[in-house]
């Protein structure tokens, strides 16, 4: 850990970041510069892929933010001047801010993150939640949807929704990938008090206050969890579930990929054809634990075309109180039961 991170920043294995910047071949232009965390010989490479409309994409790499920047900061430098516009001053730009890691939002997540008490030479800027200090007891993924990978048995999950709903039916769950969480395309939920406004204008809000709806924190379930930072109606989208979008060929490769480096490992299916993989470059909902009293919901939200996974609320949720859902897994033999710590007074005792 101790080369992951520095007395500023935390650098997390498979972040990922796009920045829009001046171009490194034309004055008066900019383009698409996309910056990456990954892991080489027990060392952080930080990768930055210059995409510009009419050139091959560039990658450069450092061992460091900075030293990838400033082979990005110099030729732009260079150019500006001699083209009489505005001069930059590379020396007063840090690396860490070009990658985003500086920035308040993400350095809230990242602190959230598990493990991160290692890092020992890190000065914390928001602090950690009280329930952050007690220790990961059950699993040291930190999540309860990792736990079907200790299972010996892989079979495909496949059961019917019996989730509460807001407003029409809900399809069926079809997992095709072990250990995958899944919808039909066909699902919805919609608040009588939403049902006037469109998906797509409900998806948007969403989006811009997400953040503010929920923080990270010490689960009572299971690991980490995702709390309301705010009362939540009934029927309103809370959070999307973020992550890499790949065909289910890939998920299947990459599921046995992850339990090989003992990761956990967080996917939804979107359809029948491809899986949100958020096991590296996921968002926080992929820490929201499993409870057989949910207060949310999953549900498929068409926008500008593509398939969204958006957890929606159930009922009202008040502030401080975890965020949950109904992972709805297969049905197994006694050999392969995987318990539930949600400890609902409805609870099933078994999460399949």
């Amino acid at each position: 850990m101790k080369a992951f991170h520095n007395q500023a920043s935390i650098f997390p294995v498979g972040y990922h970041a796009n920045r829009i910047y001046w171009s490194m071949r034309h004055s008066n232009r900019r383009c698409k510069y996309m910056c990456y965390i990954e892991e080489k010989e027990a060392e952080p490479l930080f990768k930055v892929k210059v995409v510009e409309k009419g050139h091959d994409d560039l990658i450069l790499t450092g061992p460091t933010p900075k030293a990838v920047w400033d082979q990005i900061l110099e030729p732009i430098s260079q150019i500006r001047s001699s083209s009489g516009t505005l001069k930059l001053f590379p020396v007063y730009l840090k690396g860490e801010d070009l990658f985003g890691l500086t920035t308040s939002a993400v350095t809230r997540i990242i602190e959230s993150l598990p493990g991160v008490e290692a890092c020992d030479r890190y000065t914390f800027r928001y602090g950690r939640n009280p329930l952050m200090e007690w220790p990961l007891a059950f699993n040291p993924s930190g999540s309860a949807r990792s736990e079907p990978k200790a299972c010996q048995a892989k079979r495909p999950y496949l059961l019917t929704s019996i989730a509460p709903r807001c407003q029409g039916s809900v399809g069926s769950i079809v997992g095709l990938v072990p250990g995958v969480i899944s919808l039909s395309p066909g699902e919805s939920v919609a608040g009588a008090h939403q049902g006037r406004h469109s998906k797509s204008s409900q998806y948007r809000r969403m989006k811009a206050e997400w953040k503010s709806n929920v923080y990270l924190a010490r689960s009572r379930i299971q690991g980490l969890g995702l709390y309301a930072a705010r009362d939540i109606e009934k029927c309103t989208m809370v959070i999307e579930y973020i992550g890499t979008i790949i065909r289910s060929e890939v998920a299947n490769r990459k599921e046995r990929l992850y339990e090989s480096q003992n990761r956990g490992v967080y996917m939804f299916r979107i359809d029948n054809d491809f899986v949100i993989d958020a096991t590296i470059t996921g968002g926080p909902a992929r820490y929201i634990n499993h409870s057989c009293a949910p207060n949310c919901i999953t549900e498929v939200v068409t926008v500008e075309k593509e398939n969204k996974i958006i957890i929606s609320s159930c009922r009202r949720i008040q502030r401080g109180e975890e965020l949950c859902y109904d992972y709805k897994f297969d049905l197994e033999d006694d050999q392969h039961k995987i318990p539930c710590h949600c400890g609902a007074v409805n609870c099933r005792k078994w999460m399949n």
